[in-house]
């Protein structure tokens, strides 16, 4: 049997020799990836996915979650075969050994996280909050992410119990989107012939274009599973937690977004929904039901709160585990001796979020979060392939060989010109990544001037 080592491209202890507390367990790590999966993408971009395809709201929730669910099994085993910090970034080097791919993929990670975090700060400053106040939204949405990476510095398992709570304040709102469908369809309210309405300029190549594009932006509500393989030092028995985690997380989310795609479009004209950033509100208001549509803003805006919240925790983590893989300076991994948190790279990835905050709108910093991450999913679904010829010496989940290989097929076609995707969700990926080189140009000068 073959163990992983320890040379500089493939990981080490931690700069300053403080690890990482273990404090998550099966039952935290389910809710951890439920609330990551669910939050911003549903109850935000909804309205803009209606806008892509019409009335057929629930199609692009249905493909996503097929698509999800084929790069999960793929991170399952990959997790559990490897169960450390840096994720992605961890298993391209094991699998290509090129560490410009194995930077490029991390970086492409930790902006995803970013912009998801960023799309999740413009939800909570949007229609949801104006409910009860007028404030200017760019000032309140750099302020919520300050606030949230303060509590990501307390620790791990503070961070993960707000999580929990969060996680049912936010299950809560769907349950009542849920309920209120339930109740249309007894009552015979709402316009069943919309569910199979396609919005779309055209019909062959255009109608495929358009689902492709609305999918794209679903997707975005898909994502967050890959965020908890970033917390495998800091959980209980991963090879074990990992598999009924990610695989209950994806299955009850994905249920849920199809069906309340089912009952926005039944309720709302999809027109009404592709105006709003708080579409599900909309959804409340035309029930009928007597719900305090205040009460549900809340609820919404703890969910969004959620996401972003997950997500800094997670761009931190793979700060930290890419500093101890040399692919970020090794001072990025010093923790904070008394909290055990990765201080630096909180600070780090809040900076950027901020700036991120500036740059667009829900739908963009969605979309871009959205083509990052499948970009990286096609390569991750190619890698777990190849690592199939490296032996661990414990026993792990391994996925059936089809899932990883329709993985990346499904990834590369979401991710190319193929889905409708607007021209500055390109451009801000490609600052980013622009960005990114410069980073490692600069690490690697660093590194030869210190002869290593």
């Amino acid at each position: 049997m073959q163990t992983a080592d320890t040379s500089p491209a493939e990981g080490g202890a931690p700069e300053d020799g403080t690890p990482l507390k273990r404090a998550i367990g099966t039952k935290l790590m389910i809710l951890f990836v439920i609330g990551d999966i669910l939050g911003t993408g549903i109850y935000a971009t909804t309205g803009k996915v209606a806008g892509k395809i019409g009335g057929a709201l629930w199609v692009p929730f249905a493909i996503g979650f097929v698509v999800a669910l084929l790069t999960a099994a793929s991170y399952v085993e990959l997790v559990g075969k490897y169960p450390r910090a840096a994720g992605a970034a961890l298993y391209t080097q094991k699998a290509f050994k090129v560490p410009f791919l194995t930077f490029i993929i991390a970086f492409m990670v930790l902006c995803s996280g970013l912009s998801s975090a960023s799309a999740a700060a413009r939800a909570f400053s949007g229609d949801y909050l104006q409910e009860f106040v007028d404030i200017p939204p760019t000032l309140i949405s750099i302020l919520f992410i300050l606030t949230l990476a303060s509590l990501a510095l307390r620790g791990v398992s503070e961070s993960v119990k707000t999580n929990v709570v969060l996680t049912l304040v936010e299950l809560t709102g769907l349950v009542v989107i849920l309920s209120i469908g339930a109740w249309a369809v007894i009552t015979g309210e709402g316009e069943p012939s919309r569910l199979g309405d396609f919005h779309t300029d055209g019909s062959g190549y255009a109608l495929l274009t358009g689902v492709l594009g609305a999918t794209a932006l679903a997707f975005f509500a898909f994502v967050g599973f890959e965020d908890s393989v970033n917390m495998a030092e800091e959980t209980k028995n991963p090879a074990h937690t990992f598999p009924r985690a990610i695989f209950l997380g994806v299955t009850v989310t994905g249920t849920v977004y199809v069906l309340v795609g089912f009952v926005s479009s039944l309720l709302v004209d999809y027109k009404v929904l592709e105006t709003s950033s708080g579409p599900l509100l909309e959804v409340v208001k035309a029930s009928g039901l007597d719900f305090p549509p205040k009460l549900f803003a809340l609820i919404a805006l703890f969910a969004v709160t959620n996401s972003a919240l997950i997500n800094i925790m997670m761009a931190s983590r793979l700060c930290y585990g890419m500093a101890n893989e040399r692919i970020l300076p090794r001072g990025m991994a010093r923790v904070l001796p008394r909290r055990r948190t990765p201080i630096v790279g909180i600070l780090f990835t809040t900076a950027i979020a901020v700036g991120l905050v500036s740059t667009g709108e829900i739908e963009g910093l969605g979309d871009t979060t959205a083509f990052l991450l499948l970009c990286v999913f096609a390569v991750v679904n190619v890698a777990v392939l190849v690592l199939r010829r490296d032996r661990v010496p414990h026993a792990h989940f391994r996925t059936p060989t089809a899932l990883p290989v329709f993985g990346a097929i499904t990834a590369v076609i979401l991710a190319s010109p193929l889905a409708d995707r607007a021209a500055d969700v390109y451009i801000r990926a490609g600052v980013l990544l622009a960005i990114g080189i410069g980073l490692w140009g600069v690490n690697k000068l660093v590194l030869r001037a210190r002869g290593e």
